[in-house]
């Protein structure tokens, strides 16, 4: 019985094998997980698997903060649920949080400041200062006092950390990055027109005179389209914040002071709590009556309106002609309209849903993604 012996075989050559490169991780750290946090935190969950898989980034949640409490190297759920299940909970303290986030400062760091905090928002500089990144929709900073946004801009630039605020001005909307592109690019900012609070401009879309002033209020505070206290919305000063943030985004030194103010809530009813406000609704709606009447003698409809000329700004309710674009806006669109030396003939339009809470985490995400981009990390394929 013989057997066969094969020839020697060649050395086998195993496939070569693919290095992956090892994911590029920020750390990041989130304060105020209310609608908006919450929100982003969902956003980041679901978002993880394909920026590892496709970007080979890594957004690490360290920390989450609110007024009162921090959670320290804790789960989302836990953290998405706000309550205390986390692997570390104790006292809020802000800059003991950050540095907590930052690590020891093996990689990048970056804090979401999803709060309408000034207690925060004068955090920054230091923050800055230490090289962890501020991404926020919290329009206290950029429309604060004067100062101390000169202060915030000297620590980012004397370190190199960034600072993105897009989610200030129309939510999710491309405003403060359009104008900061025009900017950059060359161009000169003539004016700004727009219409920048997506409540006021639901209320005067439905404001025809078949229901009166106050009836649309509560329907608006019902649905939650209003702020708890709707007098937020009708005094006309979170829209001032947007005109100043605009304004100083194109380096003029504007502050609150230097806008007119042309507010809905009549001055009886300007201080008390918010129970007592909504008690006396109905003194909205004379003085309210009287100028949807005005409008319509003079041909127009009512908006609220943002004006910024030169340093001359405004914000109030004016008539404006059926062909005026902002006369066509629905619902609770913003529209921003840039006039520029590029954009003199045919103002540049911005345009849509200009708030709710899942648009305007989108917009700190957005941020958080461009903090990246800009050490390096590719964009997604869509």
């Amino acid at each position: 019985m013989s057997i066969a012996i094969a020839p020697p075989c060649s050395p086998l050559r195993a496939a070569p094998v693919r290095a992956v490169a090892p994911p590029f991780v920020v750390h990041v750290g989130i304060v105020g997980p209310g609608k908006v946090g919450s929100a982003l935190l969902a956003q980041l969950r679901l978002a993880a698997p394909r920026l590892l898989r496709d970007c080979r980034l890594e957004l690490r949640l360290r920390a989450v903060s609110d007024s009162r409490h921090m959670w320290l190297d804790c789960d989302d759920e836990a953290l998405n649920g706000r309550t205390h299940g986390a692997q570390t909970w104790r006292p809020a303290e802000l800059d003991e949080f950050a540095a907590y986030v930052a690590g020891d400062g093996g990689g990048p760091a970056v804090l979401a400041d999803c709060s309408a905090s000034d207690f925060v928002a004068d955090r920054y500089a230091g923050w800055l200062a230490a090289g962890i990144h501020v991404v926020t929709p919290n329009k206290r900073a950029a429309s604060g006092p004067l100062e101390r946004w000169r202060r915030i801009g000297a620590a980012a630039g004397a370190s190199g950390a960034r600072l993105h605020y897009e989610g200030t001005v129309g939510a999710g909307l491309p405003v403060v990055h359009t104008l900061r592109d025009l900017l950059d690019t060359g161009d000169e900012l003539v004016s700004v027109e727009g219409m920048l609070s997506g409540t006021l401009a639901w209320l005067f879309h439905r404001f025809d005179g078949s229901l009166p002033f106050s009836a649309l209020v509560r329907e608006a505070h019902a649905l939650g389209y209003t702020e708890p206290d709707p007098r937020d919305d009708l005094s006309g000063m979170d829209v001032a914040r947007k005109l100043v943030i605009l304004a100083r985004e194109a380096g003029l030194p504007l502050s609150l002071e230097d806008v007119r103010i042309g507010g809905l809530v009549p001055d009886a009813l300007v201080h008390g709590d918010r129970e007592m406000f909504m008690d006396h609704l109905e003194a909205l709606d004379a003085p309210m009556a009287a100028l949807l009447a005005q409008a319509r003698a003079a041909g127009g409809v009512l908006r609220h309106v943002a004006r910024l000329h030169g340093r001359k700004a405004s914000v109030g309710v004016e008539a404006v002609a059926p062909d005026h674009a902002f006369a066509h806006a629905r619902l609770s669109d913003n529209v921003v309209r840039f006039t520029t030396r590029r954009y003199c003939d045919n103002a540049l339009v911005v345009q849509g849903p200009g708030a709710g809470p899942d648009v305007t985490a989108a917009a700190v995400f957005a941020d958080l993604l461009r903090v990246a981009g800009a050490m390096g990390v590719k964009r997604c394929a869509c």
